[in-house]
């Protein structure tokens, strides 16, 4: 199986493993440290990126046209600049609280009932599959995917970590390497080389961010 492969199937892991957490069921209604999120539905929303996952695996691939680069993806997808009431945006947290809506524990258990599929099915998927992204209309290879996953599900669960008072869940550098990577290479093409070359070495000439999104 592949790195990626295996990097997003130890993130899933973490993940379901933070979702579990009891302070995470005990802040359940309480706002998280997104904006406009509850904890609940922050947790939704981490778990969609193993529902996701199933969902394009499950599409087969007829529906699957010629794959676009990772760089083109993040550019086409609106949420990306959007502001936090731009519909993408909305539908996104809306999802989220709809996932949570019958409690930590039952979402729990979806949710590790998905990943023990996918523990499975992602080693048997070809090495060049190719995946539609039915709500983007454009194709990924399966791979790229995967990877756009990884750093949701790094990035979300430092967001559940943190709204709650627990520690961010330790992961090693075969996830954390390709999350900041992508990250690095996102946030150059938004704003430039040199505004991230500056915050990186110059803090006296840092631009406010560089946030990639």
């Amino acid at each position: 199986m592949g790195e990626v492969r295996q990097s997003y199937l130890v993130a899933a892991t973490s993940a379901v493993a933070l979702l579990g957490d009891p302070a995470v069921a005990g802040g359940w209604d309480k706002p998280s440290a997104l904006t406009e999120f509850s904890v609940g539905g922050l947790s939704g929303h981490l778990a969609h990126q193993i529902v996701r996952v199933r969902d394009v695996l499950a599409s087969g691939n007829g529906t699957a046209g010629e794959p676009i680069e990772l760089l083109e993806h993040y550019s086409r997808s609106p949420w990306v600049q959007a502001g936090l009431d731009h519909e993408s945006n909305v539908f996104v947290r809306r999802g989220g609280e709809a996932a949570a809506a019958d409690g930590a524990a039952a979402l729990v258990e979806r949710t590790q009932a998905l990943l023990d599929v996918l523990i499975t099915a992602l080693p048997a998927e070809p090495a060049d599959r190719v995946v539609h992204l039915p709500w983007a209309d454009w194709s990924l290879t399966l791979d790229d995917f995967l990877l756009t996953r990884l750093v949701e599900l790094v990035v979300h669960s430092d967001d559940l970590a943190a709204s709650v008072g627990v520690e961010t869940p330790a992961l090693p550098e075969s996830i954390n390497g390709p999350v900041v990577e992508l990250l690095a290479r996102l946030a150059v093409h938004r704003h430039g080389a040199t505004a991230v070359i500056r915050t990186l070495s110059r803090a006296e000439r840092a631009p406010a961010t560089i946030s990639a999104f």
